[in-house]
């Protein structure tokens, strides 16, 4: 009974998507089914060319790397290792992989694969614990390549190990339509990537929210005699990830947080696309993270230097109060004896002749995609052993099951992504009219009873935004078990973070919340959670010039028009408590596509005809008082701005007008219904057409008509007491009733 159950755990996790292995602060994670594992041993590879190898030795040896100390690690077991030969046609293998696959595509980035691939091999081969044949096996390792430029270097390490989203017909198509192997890192389209990479820094980001989502689930659910959750997070980023302001922003965070269990490599190559990074780029990486709160080590020669990374990473492993950069030096393009260690390898295919010179340097007779026999052979045990993983720990989940029911079965909940049964009919609340910004603190408290995935936070703006969860305290270092997340004032990161949350597993259902102006923050982040398919929620309260005395620096105008134009993201504007409610089930609900609900700091009353069932729609009738489908004119409202366009229906109605109130809370939502519903809202007969949004009329036009009449705001707000900047900007019930005797 009890492998029965977790064979539909595992069968559950495995009609997901994602990838990854587990580990251990005591050792390299010796296979379930044997005494040792066979590891290769790194000798030295010749070196590249002369300026390569001088690239090393002329990198400067910050002072603290020199009085870092080497903790013991005497718990870490020494594992039998294969021949120097062998390591090394390993490693080249991933080299050329990569070198054919970007000259094939005559696009792509050949020289991080070059100068990482020693890590890669390390991490792939020896360290990191998954199962190539479910890349979603909830207790697998989690890799991210934050450099995502040089994804050649994880589709040939996927490919050698055995997942079948990488074939070599996949290396072949490297960046041509429809491949698996695209231009950057995509969770959407390849088995064993975790996350989408690209857009530098948001990787790293990632990467912390993994490894909190690991720490998180850990806290709640491992027992005395049970550590069910128990992974590592690793991550590769370069020189441009730590340019990026959100790598610092994600990093302070982690090193806060006390973030044990993620180790992170630092590609120091020390070149960009412009060159040398002595340009723009001096500063002591060693020194800024030692005061983030990270445990740093230098592996000094990455190229050659297999034992060092090997030491390096049971180094990281015996800390477990913080997390670890291991600052590894490479050569980019190692092994090109006329392009390596110079800025024209980082983003172009070598071309013909130097590939042949690279081939002749390092030995390397085969044709382009060819493994040697024993190298797919040498790796070809990770499928036997990653199914091992995977049945033990399944097998220890159904223990874990018998004994502790309750918490297996929210674990569960988180791992698959089921939600609890009748959800949604146990949280709705009765509210008076509010501010929905404090509907939504209502709204997140009841949910957060329900959901047992529900976590998230603010950007310092807690009080503000009324995002805690009352029953709970806050995650930090010696409290990970609680669900209120403290970002600080780090909106970029903070959004970067909840992705990797929300991509740690199906079940997790991340929130954070600024003011709706300050998303301009964190945009990459949101547009990354719409092309990953994160289910993120963005609660942004004080909405529009609603919010008052703080002015134009603070009132979003372009805002709601600018995420109506991203794809995959729903922008959602409630008007009361029943819209704010609606909100939050279609947010909960669509867990591959991200929720941006845009709040109001303003009370607002509750509405007659609003509804849960009408938010769900997204645009629907509150009040008509005509028939036959043909009001003499159509009022469309949003958030705050519904209520001033019922007033000017009753108004109308007074005057003997046949007036249809539409409620207009999400765009998407609406265009995902049949023609006959939109007909049934807005028939197309019906041109006399008003919308009133205390924001950008851009895009209204698009629903008003040509001859309907868009009421907004297209210009900054101003300083001045709520009631006073809606009356001078002519938000008002009087010009919604001039508009519809204009059009009608």
């Amino acid at each position: 009974m009890a492998s029965s159950s977790s064979l539909t755990l595992s069968q559950a996790i495995l009609s997901r998507s994602t990838i990854s292995r587990h580990g251990s602060a005591q050792q390299l994670h010796p296979s379930p089914t044997s005494a040792a594992l066979s590891i290769p041993s790194f000798s030295g590879l010749k070196a590249a060319s002369s300026s390569a190898a001088a690239s090393v030795s002329r990198r400067r040896a910050p002072a603290a790397a020199a009085r870092l100390p080497v903790r013991a690690s005497a718990a870490v077991e020494t594992l039998e290792k294969t021949t120097d030969a062998l390591v090394e046609k390993s490693v080249n293998t991933i080299r050329f992989l990569a070198i054919d696959a970007v000259e094939k595509a005559n696009s792509g980035h050949p020289g991080l694969p070059m100068g990482c691939a020693p890590m890669g091999h390390v991490l792939y081969d020896e360290v990191m614990r998954y199962n190539p044949k479910n890349p979603y096996w909830f207790n697998r390792d989690r890799f991210v390549l934050s450099a995502g430029h040089g994804c050649m270097l994880q589709y040939a390490l996927l490919h050698l190990a055995g997942y079948d989203a990488v074939k070599e017909e996949d290396l072949k198509s490297f960046r041509q339509w429809g491949s698996k192997t695209p231009g950057h890192p995509e969770n959407f389209e390849t088995p064993g990537v975790e996350v989408t990479t690209g857009p530098l820094g948001q990787g790293i980001a990632n990467a912390v929210g993994l490894a909190l989502a690991e720490s998180h689930l850990a806290a709640r659910y491992n027992k005395p005699d049970s550590k069910i959750v128990d992974h590592y997070t690793y991550c590769i980023l370069g020189d441009g990830c730590q340019m990026e302001g959100i790598s610092n922003e994600a990093c302070s965070l982690a090193g806060h947080w006390g973030l044990g269990k993620l180790i992170a490599f630092y590609d120091d190559n020390h070149i960009s696309i412009d060159g040398d990074t002595e340009i723009a780029f001096t500063e002591n990486v060693d020194t800024r993270f030692e005061a983030l709160g990270w445990h740093v080590i230098w592996v000094k020669n990455g190229n050659t230097g297999y034992d060092e990374i090997r030491d390096a990473i049971k180094e990281a492993k015996s800390v477990t109060d913080k997390p670890t950069l291991i600052k590894v030096t490479t050569t980019i393009g190692f092994g090109s004896p006329n392009k390596a260690n110079s800025y024209s390898v980082h983003g172009a295919a070598l071309g013909t002749k130097e590939v042949e010179a690279t081939r002749e340097n390092l030995g390397w007779p085969y044709e382009p995609f060819h493994v040697p026999d024993e190298v797919k052979k040498h790796w070809s045990r990770h499928t036997p052993e990653g199914a091992a993983y995977e049945s033990e720990w399944n097998s220890k989940f159904a223990e874990y099951e018998k004994k502790y029911p309750e918490e297996a079965a929210e674990l569960k909940s988180i791992i698959t992504g089921e939600l609890p049964s009748g959800w949604e009919k146990k949280y709705t609340p009765e509210t008076p009219g509010d501010a929905t910004r404090n509907l939504s603190q209502t709204n997140l408290n009841a949910l957060a009873k329900v959901l047992p995935g529900l976590i998230g936070g603010s950007a310092d703006l807690a009080s503000s935004n009324m995002t805690l969860l009352k029953m709970f305290g806050d995650y930090q270092k010696k409290t990970p078990e609680e669900r209120n997340v403290r970002f600080g004032v780090r909106e970029h990161s903070m959004g970067a973070i909840c992705n990797g949350i929300a991509l740690h597993s199906p079940g997790f259902i991340p929130y954070c919340a600024t003011f709706f102006v300050f998303t301009d923050y964190m945009r990459s982040a949101m547009r990354i959670s719409a092309l990953s398919e994160a289910g993120v929620i963005y609660v942004m309260t004080h909405d529009s010039i609603g919010l008052g005395e703080d002015g134009p620096t603070h009132q979003p105008i372009e805002h709601l028009a600018s995420f109506r134009a991203m794809p995959n993201i729903l922008m959602l504007r409630p008007a009361d408590g029943n819209e704010t409610a609606g909100c939050y089930k279609v947010a909960v609900d669509n867990r591959k596509r991200p929720s941006v609900l845009a709040l109001s700091r303003q009370k607002l009353p509750n509405l007659a005809g609003t509804s849960i069932e009408g938010v769900e729609k997204g645009g629907y009738t509150i009040s008509d008082n005509s028939s036959d489908n043909k009001p003499d004119v159509i009022l469309i409202g949003t958030g705050s701005e519904l209520e001033i366009a019922a007033k000017a229906a009753d108004e109308l109605r007074k005057e003997g007008k046949k007036v249809r109130v539409v409620s207009f809370v999400s765009w998407e939502l609406f265009e995902d219904q049949s023609a006959e519903y939109k007909e049934s809202v807005l028939p197309s007969a019906v041109t006399a057409r008003v919308s009133i949004e205390a924001g950008t009329t851009f895009g209204w036009h698009k629903i008003v008509g040509s001859k309907g009449k868009a009421i907004g705001i297209d210009k900054f707000g101003a300083s001045a007491p709520a009631g006073k900047i809606y009356k001078e900007y002519g938000i008002t019930a009087e010009a919604v009733i001039a508009a519809a005797k204009e059009v009608c």
